[in-house]
């Protein structure tokens, strides 16, 4: 790992050149036996789209938790919750409320890659407007993501207009309250069409969006990107810095997409990036001391 990008580092943004072969990951069913709860909580013409809630000890309905919401990456086209259940288990340890969600994929049910966005959309506004069944807060929900799931999250982070499902009730706000990202896509505005955007990757590009009053955002993504470049993150938290956000960019040297993964190398970079998601959602209030 290395320290801490000046905030004014003059590197460029590079587009992003997703490449899926590095990206797909398996594409069967979920199935997560050890969640507390597996709820609906959109059915689309194609599928039931579900959250896997892992709840601390002790949560009662009520309850004001920290929870935090994550979604896998894939490109948009493939992919599974699963990814993210390592880091549910750890944080439901810590005494939050922590889901991972299912989302419409390109590949799997033939949709558009900008229902990927709606979906997560969907997502939150499902666990605000549940949030006194879940025992959550609902001013206490971050989001989290890796890649394209990294995209969503830092979307939705940054209260992305549009995107909406149709007859929504868009008076339950799907912002997030704080955002942890995991080597995300932050510039898709140049985007080839071949990913599916259908032209709406400009209104759907974090590095565009970002604005004064963003919440509290850490970022891990490694220098040896090839899929994400590196570049990405150092642009946007520059971005996000000089709008006097709270934006931190934490990056590994010689790392490639995915190095945060449980279980990948020797499992030091899950280490290290799960140690300091914990400090940051501890220091920003979603986990009492």
């Amino acid at each position: 790992m290395i320290g801490r990008p000046s905030f004014f580092c003059s590197a460029l943004m590079c587009v992003v050149s997703l490449d899926v072969a590095q990206l797909a990951v398996a594409q069967e069913d979920s199935n997560l036996s050890d969640a507390s709860r597996v709820e609906v909580y959109k059915t689309t013409e194609e599928t039931k789209l579900r959250v896997f809630i892992y709840n601390p000890e002790k949560l009662s309905a009520g309850d004001e938790r920290g929870a935090i919401v994550f979604f896998h990456g894939g490109g948009w086209r493939s992919g599974i919750p699963d990814q993210f259940a390592p880091h549910c288990r750890l944080l439901a340890s810590k005494g939050m409320v922590a889901i991972t969600a299912e989302y419409r994929l390109t590949k799997k049910h033939g949709t558009p890659a900008w229902r990927c966005l709606e979906d997560a959309k969907s997502a939150m506004r499902y666990v605000r407007s549940n949030a006194a069944d879940l025992g959550i807060g609902p001013d206490r929900i971050a989001v989290g993501g890796g890649s394209a799931g990294g995209h969503l999250a830092a979307c939705i982070g940054l209260d992305v207009a549009g995107f909406d499902a149709e007859g929504e009730d868009t008076s339950v706000p799907a912002f997030a309250d704080a955002m942890v990202l995991f080597n995300p896509a932050l510039n898709i505005a140049k985007l080839p069409d071949t990913y599916r955007w259908q032209g709406r990757n400009t209104k759907a590009s974090p590095l565009q969006l970002v604005k004064t009053d963003a919440p509290p955002t850490l970022i891990f993504h490694g220098t040896a990107d090839k899929t994400v470049r590196h570049t990405q993150a150092v642009g946007f938290e520059k971005a996000m810095v000089e709008a006097g956000n709270d934006c931190r960019l934490v990056s590994f040297e010689g790392a490639g997409h995915g190095f945060f993964f449980f279980g990948r190398g020797d499992g030091s970079a899950y280490e290290e990036t799960t140690s300091a998601m914990v400090a940051f959602l501890e220091n920003s209030g979603f986990i009492e001391n």
